[in-house]
């Protein structure tokens, strides 16, 4: 959860995420069943100004959990979140230029109700919501997809819009702490990766 998740709540129309949380609104009432969940745009983070877009996969359960106090942000105290912030710690990335955000905006979940990873059906019925979203972001300079339905839902809208928004990718592990295989050299691409972001947007 975050520290005050009614704060940022108050703010999420303000700039610079208003029209952003516009789009999550409409995201929010497009299901085939009426309603689902897609968390906020943070009003403390880059929004349509963000020059690094940190492409995570969908809404993680403590996000889901929140309600409509969920926040896609940097500041989310979970472990995915967490592993994010520490590899950006010793780069020079400054997070007011990143934008966090999910290559499938809403949260997927299984028969029981538990939720699960994107699927490419889930890719494809997500990639108009990245394409909308990328319209907003005029100044982005590198995209960093996190995780292999991250980097794949990314390659889906370079290869299948019709007029993809053209910056360099620079694809890392997932950091959830689940992936433990190979931690220390995924944590090492990570710091690497917004080394090189922090490059591209000079």
């Amino acid at each position: 959860m975050l520290h005050d998740p009614a704060s940022k709540r108050d703010r999420v129309h303000d700039v610079p995420v208003g029209r952003l949380n516009q789009l999550v609104e409409g995201w929010r009432f497009g299901g085939p069943s009426g309603t689902r969940f897609v968390p906020w745009f943070d009003p403390d983070g880059a929004g349509t100004g963000a020059r690094v877009l940190l492409l995570m996969e969908a809404p993680g359960p403590k996000t889901v959990a929140a309600g409509d106090l969920g926040f896609s942000s940097l500041d989310n105290d979970d472990p995915t979140t967490r592993q994010v912030r520490r590899a950006l710690t010793p780069s020079r990335l400054d997070p007011a230029r990143c934008l966090r955000w999910n290559v499938v905006p809403w949260a997927l979940t299984g028969p029981e109700g538990r939720l699960r990873s994107p699927r490419v059906n889930d890719l494809e019925e997500a990639r108009p919501a990245l394409s909308a979203l990328l319209a907003e972001l005029v100044d982005l300079r590198v995209v960093v997809p996190f995780g292999s339905a991250a980097l794949e839902g990314w390659m889906r809208y370079l290869t299948l819009a019709e007029h993809p928004v053209l910056v360099p990718t620079l694809a890392v592990p997932h950091p959830s702490p689940a992936n433990g295989h190979r931690r220390q050299e995924a944590f090492r691409r990570t710091t690497a990766a917004l080394e090189r972001a922090a490059d591209l947007c000079r």
